[in-house]
């Protein structure tokens, strides 16, 4: 097994500073088109930050190319983050994220494969991890390839059976090139999940069904690098990340309350909201994608 290595502090910074800009690019798109999700793509900040500039290998440059690892979105609605990390590594325009849901603009509100970065259309719930299944059997059994594949799941949708069904034919087939990431913020559309946070209860129901699971404090970057590096360490079963995380994260008055589904801030706040979460912000460092698919699983933009 290799030898872990935490990034450095000042990585780490980087890394919350970019979640908290993947925060605004979300707000002010959903602003800017009075529609959509912030909320949900609040929760999942870090992941995305973490996942996009640590773990994964993608060639931008390339997206058909057989070697980048693959990314599902399962929560689709939460589309307006992973636009935004698209943007964050300068393969859009962030001024074109304030065409969300634009009738003439491809960033719909769910991602949909007309983008060369989406493998998977994601409006219906519950169908993601299917999906990344289908790709991860692939990978590890005809295209015999070191792509890994990541699906990001809402905590609501995981109350639907086909959930299931994917987890239980993952390990039966001993996926271990995959990697669920469960983005437990608690609260669904119109009320809290079933579960709300009790992620020892995720934990269980996964470990059941025959995968490595562990459990993380889901804007904890540095928690999220680890459990990332070591689930690409493991043989013979796919990994379940319980992500506590909360919905609305570092919205103040909007943080883990009820009744803000798929509501953008009101446009005489959002300004005040923006500013929040800028103040947090230490470094404008930009960070990109890495394509070097011999390096290792964490810390490697630095390269």
């Amino acid at each position: 097994m290799d030898t872990y290595q935490q990034p450095e502090d000042k990585d780490l910074q980087a890394l919350r500073d970019l979640a908290n800009r993947l925060r605004i690019h979300s707000i002010r798109a959903t602003c800017a088109s009075n529609s959509g999700h912030p909320t949900s793509c609040c929760s999942a900040a870090e992941v995305l930050s973490v996942l996009f500039f640590n773990t994964m290998k993608y060639e931008a440059a390339d997206p058909g190319n057989i070697n980048n690892d693959r990314f599902v979105l399962s929560k689709g609605h939460a589309a307006p983050i992973l636009y935004a990390a698209w943007a964050e590594a300068g393969f859009l325009k962030e001024s074109d994220l304030l065409n969300l849901r634009k009738i003439d603009c491809d960033l719909e509100g769910h991602p949909t494969p007309k983008l060369p970065f989406v493998d998977v259309a994601t409006g219906s719930l519950g169908q993601g991890l299917g999906a990344s299944c289908g790709m991860a059997y692939t990978g590890k059994y005809f295209d015999k390839a070191s792509y890994r594949v990541y699906c990001l799941m809402g905590d609501g949708e995981s109350s639907e059976g086909a959930v299931w069904e994917a987890m239980a034919f993952a390990s039966h087939y001993k996926l271990d090139n995959l990697v669920a990431i469960f983005d437990v913020n608690r609260l669904g559309q119109s009320e809290a999940a079933p579960l709300q946070h009790k992620t020892e209860i995720y934990q269980k129901r996964c470990e059941a069904f025959g995968w490595n699971t562990c459990v993380v404090d889901g804007h904890d970057v540095a928690e999220l690098c680890y459990a990332l590096w070591q689930a690409a360490q493991v043989k013979d079963k796919p990994t379940a990340i319980i992500a506590k995380t909360y919905k609305g994260k570092g919205i103040t008055g909007v943080e883990n309350e009820d009744n803000w589904h798929g509501k953008p801030m009101p446009k005489d706040k959002v300004e005040s909201v923006i500013n929040e979460i800028q103040n947090k912000i230490q470094t404008n460092k930009k960070l990109s994608f890495c394509s070097n698919y011999g390096c290792s699983s964490c810390g490697h933009f630095w390269h």
